[in-house]
């Protein structure tokens, strides 16, 4: 009976598990809510990639977390990998938008593995709704989209149907590149094409 309520009360979407996991970060404390909705492999950038369970270890809760929403949500066809985009706001006013991949655990529920975003002078609109687009199930993909080899520096993803496909990859400098592929049913349409600039360099001493 517990399992089948802990099975019932889990996420059943990536956007619930967003609102979720933004709901915690006010409850349990920011970091810790990363932490808690992090798979073991799940990667952060510091600008540079790291393993997000490691460097969240090492990190205190500020007193007030920043706020997010999804405002779009792209899920394959097999429903096992989703992509969320939308806007963030710190306590000090400040803006942005985030992107983060999920990938639904054999368990039940969701847990994020890619987490990344970027700020703006101009923030994203709050949505009620997010709009969310399911990749086709027509005409499958036969087999895997072609990547470059993956190195320390970058890395990609995809559905297991392969209709929903992730990829990144970061400059020595720390600028980077996120990008979804969703299939169409002919083809591929890549729905997030986030480019990060590279942080400021540190002043000289």
């Amino acid at each position: 009976m517990i399992a089948l309520l802990l099975a019932v009360a889990a996420p059943q979407t990536a956007v619930d598990a967003e609102r979720a996991f933004a709901a915690d970060a006010k409850t349990l404390g920011q970091w810790t809510a990363f932490r808690k909705w992090a798979a073991d492999d799940a990667v952060l950038f510091w600008p540079q990639p790291v393993n997000a369970q490691a460097q969240l270890r090492t990190l205190n809760d500020p007193p007030r977390p920043v706020e997010w929403s999804p405002s779009e949500s792209y899920v394959s066809c097999d429903g096992t990998v989703a992509a969320n985009t939308g806007p963030w706001t710190r306590p000090d006013g400040s803006a942005g938008y985030f992107s983060t991949i999920w990938v639904k655990q054999r368990q039940g529920g969701w847990k994020w593995t890619v987490d990344g975003g970027d700020a703006l002078e101009t923030p994203r609109p709050t949505v009620k709704e997010p709009a969310v687009r399911v990749a086709s199930c027509e005409r499958k993909p036969r087999g895997a989209i072609g990547v470059a080899p993956k190195d320390a520096k970058s890395a990609d993803g995809q559905s297991r149907d392969h209709t929903l496909y992730w990829s990144w990859v970061v400059q020595p400098d720390g600028a980077r590149m996120f990008n979804v592929l969703l299939w169409t049913g002919e083809r591929y349409d890549r729905v997030i094409a986030d480019r990060i600039a590279a942080p400021p360099a540190p002043p000289k001493p």
